[in-house]
């Protein structure tokens, strides 16, 4: 039986977290210094989304009491109205909770202007508080970026990521004896080579919708070397990078994807990739579930995941992500900040990885061999999953309003695909951006 499966107890968890010491250099003396019951009869909120996350939580809440006698009162909302309470008290000073689950790609911004979160980095080097398995060099480069403000504080802990990777079919592939794409130029020639309308079958699928477009045009923008927002916050939205990331955008969406393509978001595409008709999906990793479930797929065995190919100037997976972070606010932030280290243990971990619920930040996780087992996912997606990893680089760009950005920009690139001219779209959509974010940051 596997650890994730055992009842939970306080040797359990020190066992498990043990292991992931020894393989990271850590020993159980170090590990033995942390005293989890210290804050023993504390009573902590927990604000969380609404999500196969926060469930994951909810459901093992009583073992995190147990471990620590820390009382829990935790509450799932729906993710914009959560969005919205949260904002709402925290603002006021005097939150109800103590721990706050964030949507990175979203909130980050705003979070650190507001100075909402608690500055964590001095827990983590506390050997009472913070066990050796949780280092810094345990995160991918794009939780860490999230995590961390620009003076480098950690004021959060990565929890669950989605990086973006390919899909692809490989009886198509097989059939017209092409081999996985490993750079953008043979992502065009293998999506345009496998597209026969006669036969129904299309070589490439993405969200052509707008908004849900936008980390689309943004991953084949990182491939060009490109953020979309420069360190000095200039918008690099109508640079000839940009203007190259969305003429390939244009092309892969008017030659090589589905009639109709303007109105998929991402359960659109995996449809049509789930009938065995398309062969290559870009999209995010948590997607992949039914893909492999025999009553949803026609193609099941014969997906492939791949990395994101090379761009002309750089290999990129677009990511996104949510962390946990304690609040300024809170009066118990040390018993706040092992609730949050406990969120995001290896048998944490292992148990949202397994359950379908989520990916975490820390590939000592995805790593181990005794985790991988209980995975229902082939082995490739893991793989896939890790590489990924190794080129993370963030698919949105850390502004406070970044849904305008992904509604602005997003009709811009839905317009490439009725055969709007990509350098004037952008510069339109550019101008019309520009001073909303420049607003949002004298705000």
């Amino acid at each position: 039986m596997s650890e994730t499966a055992r009842s939970f107890t306080r040797r359990t968890f020190l066992a498990t977290t043990a292991a992931a010491a020894c393989s990271l250099g850590g020993t159980l003396p170090a590990f033995a210094e942390v005293n989890w019951k210290k804050y023993a009869g504390t009573k902590i909120g927990v604000n969380l989304i609404k999500s196969p996350r926060g469930e994951v939580l909810q459901k093992y809440e009583k073992e995190f009491t147990d471990l620590t006698g820390i009382q829990v009162s935790s509450e799932q909302t729906p993710e914009q109205q959560q969005r919205q309470k949260a904002v709402i008290e925290l603002n006021s000073g005097s939150p109800s909770f103590d721990v706050v689950h964030i949507s990175y790609h979203v909130q980050k911004r705003q979070f650190e202007k507001a100075n909402w979160l608690a500055d964590i980095s001095g827990f983590m080097k506390n050997p009472e508080l913070t066990d050796p398995t949780l280092t810094e060099s345990d995160f991918s480069q794009a939780g860490l970026l999230y995590a961390k403000n620009p003076q480098g504080q950690m004021l959060s802990l990565p929890f669950s990521v989605d990086y973006w990777m390919v899909y692809w079919n490989k009886d198509l592939f097989a059939k017209k004896g092409l081999s996985y794409p490993q750079t953008f130029d043979e992502m065009v020639k293998a999506a345009e080579a496998l597209t026969d309308s006669k036969e129904g079958t299309y070589g490439f699928v993405a969200r052509g919708l707008k908004n849900a477009n936008v980390p689309v045009w943004t991953s084949f923008l990182l491939g060009y070397g490109v953020d979309p927002v420069d360190a000095n916050g200039n918008l690099m939205t109508d640079t000839p990078e940009a203007i190259e990331a969305a003429r390939l955008y244009q092309r892969l969406l008017t030659k090589s994807a589905p009639q109709g393509v303007a109105g998929f978001n991402w359960s659109e595409c995996q449809s049509a990739f789930l009938q065995g008709k398309i062969g290559l999906w870009l999209d995010g990793v948590g997607f992949a579930p039914p893909l492999e479930d025999p009553e949803k797929s026609r193609v099941v065995g014969k997906v492939g995941y791949g990395v994101m190919p090379r761009g002309p100037k750089a290999q990129a997976s677009a990511t996104f992500g949510d962390g946990i972070g304690v609040t300024a606010a809170s009066k118990n932030k040390e018993a706040a900040f092992l609730y949050c280290q406990w969120a995001i243990s290896k048998l944490m971990g292992a148990r949202l990885l397994q359950a379908g619920g989520g990916v975490p930040f820390r590939p000592s996780i995805l790593n181990d061999q005794d985790v991988r087992k209980g995975v229902k996912m082939p082995p490739a997606w893991i793989d896939a999953v890790v590489e990924s990893g190794k080129i993370s680089k963030l698919g949105l760009p850390v502004v406070q309003p970044v849904t305008e950005f992904r509604d602005i920009m997003g009709i811009a690139l839905t317009n490439l695909i009725s055969g709007g001219d990509p350098a004037a779209e952008l510069k339109k959509a550019t101008e019309q951006f520009k001073p909303i974010l420049e607003r949002s940051e004298k705000a």
